[in-house]
This record gives structure tokens, sequence and C-alpha cells, in this order.
């Protein structure tokens, strides 16, 4: 086949709408334009069902058993931010603790830095070298204060998937509500919430061929029921607790992708893990001093993380940006250059955690880009190699960490 560039491998961040889901939403933005909250006339009814209807595919993705549970919001930001706050305010006279892992995305670390300075107490578990946090770990950190524990089903960077069934078997036995960000796990490896426990999930439609600008809260209603208070106030849409009208074409665009990503998962997982292992057997194989981010197999099957040694990560962006969208460990501050905090998490010098890449593949990657992209990372990664003295001292036998470096 012939290439065409940029080659997209930043799946982590979005994915592209599959032509399935485009179709089934063009309608409901044009003859099918009706407000579902208009149940007098047609138009609303039509829209309503066409809502109830992708609520119940999204259901039947994440195993809840009532579609009712399903509450749509703005995306997967809106979601994790509507759970932990919701539970906070709601549940406050009951406890002001809440339990968190060191490695959420920011929207979860945000929000629980927000309810530190309202006056809770959050404990942020570490985890190990490969990613996993130790349930252990989180049942030390229990209180009775704890209302909330909160933790992504796979990490956004790294791919490791946490023991989230553990947890929630844990969080059964407390009495604690389990709220999960599962916007990187939905669609691409099988997610439960009967079956692990989970009170309350995180999801957005972009991260799964959906279109974006929806996502969506579980909301479990039996065995316990939860509560949450809402964040937006109105007509007291989505039960109560997210209140402004339901964008029918984007929910309608979610459930369909929901539905495609339940039928073709498995398959589909096999297809990107061999890719992927395709492209970190190349890398690895080429490469010296490249080392392998998180969990080696308790990843997801279309993540690979990458440390180069003697490189900058923004560097290699630079050098592959106009062939290759990906993403690098590091994020640009207003004033420094920060290392990843999920690499540096895995007690990783900063050094390489400033030269982490993330190549996340998806449905469409063909296996002539995996080879593309394998071909000129080990040339670009060589070749600013080439260029540091840091490199060649090190190939040299000399120990970096012992020079030390004057003053001018």
């Amino acid at each position: 086949m012939a290439l065409k560039f940029p080659i997209f491998m930043d799946s982590h961040s979005t994915t592209p709408v599959d032509p399935r889901v485009l179709e089934a939403m063009i309608p409901y933005f044009t003859e099918k334009f009706g407000h579902p909250g208009s149940r007098n006339h047609p138009f609303g009814w039509e829209a309503e069902a066409a809502a109830d209807r992708a609520r119940e595919q999204v259901a039947k993705l994440i195993g809840a058993r009532d579609p009712k549970e399903v509450v749509f919001t703005s995306g997967g930001t809106e979601a994790i931010n509507l759970a932990i706050k919701g539970v906070a305010e709601m549940y406050r006279e009951k406890g002001t603790h809440i339990v968190t892992t060191a490695i959420e995305q920011r929207a979860g670390l945000d929000v629980c830095k927000r309810l530190e300075r309202l006056g809770y107490q959050v404990t942020y578990i570490p985890v190990g070298a490969d990613g996993l946090v130790d349930v252990e770990e989180v049942r030390k950190a229990i209180t009775d204060k704890t209302i909330l524990i909160s933790g992504m089903f796979a990490n956004n960077e790294i791919g490791t998937i946490q023991p989230v069934a553990e947890i929630g078997k844990l969080a059964k036995e407390k009495g604690i509500i389990f709220h999960c960000d599962a916007t990187q796990a939905v669609g691409k490896i099988p997610v439960d919430v009967e079956a692990m426990g989970i009170d309350l999930l995180s999801a957005t439609a972009h991260m799964i061929y959906g279109p974006k600008g929806v996502g969506a809260l579980y909301v479990r209603r039996k065995n316990p029921r939860v509560r949450i208070a809402p964040m937006i106030d109105g007509g007291g849409h989505e039960r109560g607790m997210r209140s402004g009208t339901v964008p029918v074409p984007l929910a309608v665009g979610f459930g369909k992708a929901a539905e495609i990503c339940r039928e073709v998962m498995a398959e589909e997982g096999v297809r990107l893990k061999a890719l992927r292992d395709k492209l970190q057997d190349k890398i690895l194989s080429s490469l010296d001093e490249a080392y392998l981010n998180g969990h080696p197999e308790k990843r997801l099957p279309h993540n690979l993380n990458i440390s180069f040694a003697y490189v900058e990560g923004e560097s290699v962006l630079m050098g592959l940006n106009k062939e290759v969208a990906l993403a690098s460990g590091s994020a640009c501050t207003s004033a420094t250059l920060e290392p990843s905090y999920v690499i540096a998490a895995l007690g990783v010098g900063s050094e390489l955690a400033h030269s982490s890449i993330r190549f996340g593949l998806h449905r469409f990657t063909a296996e002539e880009e995996v080879e593309y992209v394998g071909n000129r990372t080990v040339e670009v990664v060589t070749r600013l190699r080439e260029m540091s003295p840091l490199y060649e001292l090190a190939k040299e036998g000399v120990d970096i960490k012992s020079i030390q470096w004057k003053a001018q």
C-alpha cells in the first residue's frame, strides 16, 4: 500500500471516527433533529428513542444491567469530575477521605487537588516499577472516613492494566464507592461493571472511534444505589445528575461506536497486539539502552511506551513529526520541560522520563505503517545519539553519573 503521511500513532489522545459511526450520526443532524426532551410530538419521541438506544449500546459494552445507569456527559473529563466531585459533595457528612493513585490522568488528579483545598484528605497510592497498584496498599490507606476509591482501569501513557476486580472487591468489603476511569480501556479490553464491582465508570466516545464532545458516566442503581450531587443545574436531565440537552447525534455516534467495539474487540485486540509486538521487537532489537515502560504483559494491546537513553523525547518527536504523529512522556509547562509524572512514578530517573515516547496503534493502523515507523524511529534515535557526547562517553565505559561538570 502507498503510505499516507503523517502516520497517526497517537491513539491514546483520540481516534479517527469510524465511517460506520459517521453514517449512523448524519440523519440526526438533518431530518431527525428533534429535542429528546420534547415529549409531545414525533420529533422529540424519535430523538429520545435514539438517545435511549445509544444508552443501551454503551451499557452492553460495559456490562451494565440497566441502560438508565448510563449518564451522558460532554466527555471523559466531565464524567471524571462528576463522579469524584459528585460523591465528595453527596457523602461529605459520612467522610472526607478519598483514595486514588499517583498515576491517574490529570482530570482525576486535578479534581483531587481541588478537593484537598476544600478540606478533603486524599491518599495517592504509589505504583511499582511495572506501573501496577498493590491492592494491599489500597487496603492500608482506607480509614473510617474513606468515602471513595478512584482509580484508572488502564493508564493513558504506559497502558498498564490495573487489578480492577480486586480493588472492586475490596471496596465492596469496606462499603466504599469505587469509581473507575476507564476512558482508555472501554472498547479495547473487556470491561464489566457488575463482575468487577465498579460503582461509577467514566468513558468517552472519541477513544473508541466515536465523535468528540460526548462521554458517559455509569452510575450504579442497585447494590448499592449510588447517589451523586450534580455539577450542572438546569432542567433535571439525565436523572437529575447532568442537566443540559443531550446531543443526540453525538450520543448516536457513541452508541454505534460501542456496538462496533463489542463486535470486533476480541479480534481487533489480537491484531493490534501482534502489530504492537512487531514494532516493539524492531525498536528494542535494533537499539541498545531502549527500555519498555509499564508491565510487559498486563497492558493495553495497542500501547507501547519506550524510553531511549541519551536522547530527549522531544528531539525524537521533532525528528519524526512530519512523518509520524506521536506523543512524548514529557509535557511543556510555561517555563520548564517537566518529565512525565507517570514514568517518574515507576522509579525511573529523570533522564529516562524525559526520553519516553508513546506509540498508540488503532483500528486502521496497517502493517506497512508499523514497519515504516519502526525503521524511522531507529534511524532518528541513532542519528541523535551520534550527535550526543554523553552517549559516546557511555559507550567508552565512562560512568556518566560520576562526572563532575565544571561551571563556566
